[in-house]
């Protein structure tokens, strides 16, 4: 509530440290109302209740999207870090730098208009914008006994942003049996455009300006406007948003 203000509704699985929260506060909230001095305050808030929301045990995969989110993070994380060790505030700053790169992936387009290649992401429904970094020159080929301090950290978020943005655009691109026809590439679309060298909260946005079918009809190469020109490119080199 301290970072992002206070919610309306919170949701989470039952582990002990969340089922234990909730009974001190409901244990606080009984002992507010017993206070006459707190009654004025009491009927100020009750509009403003919090509603915490328990899934079942032992079923992560009621969760959803959070839980999808958190398993993509620990599976690179785990073989990034490896056998490293971390100070408090060294594991702090680099979760934190890997959930600014969870938080900027684009989810669908901000406006209809065609010159805008701005997406909404994550970041957007949290501070009001998009999430950007300074930015880093590329430490992941130079030896970690070499690094200092913030340069190891900084070696550990775009290791993780290598491999996860890699894999996020991978299963935007479903790959369907030849049996099912899917909708293809149309005049508009907005997309990522697969590049390598890419920095970390940086995502190479276009908008298909034309389609180029072949002899049968179906569209394998278009010609995308990003920020820096025109580009033609094979949709195997294209993911559309997921919305």
């Amino acid at each position: 509530m301290s970072r992002r203000g206070k919610p309306s509704r919170m949701y989470s699985d039952n582990a002990t440290t969340f089922k234990g929260s909730d009974r001190e506060l409901r244990f606080i909230h009984q002992e507010v109302i017993k206070s006459e001095l707190f009654k004025n305050f009491i009927s100020n808030c009750a509009e403003n209740n919090v509603e915490w929301h328990f899934i079942p045990p032992r079923s992560p995969h009621v969760g959803g999207i959070w839980e999808a989110g958190i398993k993509s993070m620990k599976f690179h994380f785990k073989r990034i870090i490896g056998q490293s060790l971390f100070t408090y505030e060294e594991m702090y700053t680099c979760l934190t730098l890997i959930e600014a790169c969870l938080n900027s992936r684009p989810i669908t387009p901000l406006s209809s208009n065609p010159d805008d290649l701005s997406p909404l992401t994550p970041g957007h429904f949290l501070i009001g914008t998009a999430l950007t970094a300074p930015a880093e020159s590329d430490v992941t080929e130079i030896n970690i006994h070499r690094l200092d301090q913030w340069q190891k950290i900084q070696q550990v978020r775009q290791h993780f942003w290598k491999r996860w943005s890699r894999e996020y655009i991978v299963e935007l691109q479903q790959r369907s049996k030849w049996a099912t026809s899917t909708r293809p590439a149309a005049v508009g679309d907005i997309v990522i455009v697969h590049e390598d060298n890419i920095p970390p909260l940086c995502w190479s946005l276009g908008r298909i300006e034309a389609v180029q079918p072949g002899r049968d009809g179906k569209v394998r190469t278009v010609s995308v406007r990003t920020k820096s020109g025109v580009v033609k490119r094979s949709v195997h080199k294209l993911s559309p948003l997921p919305v």
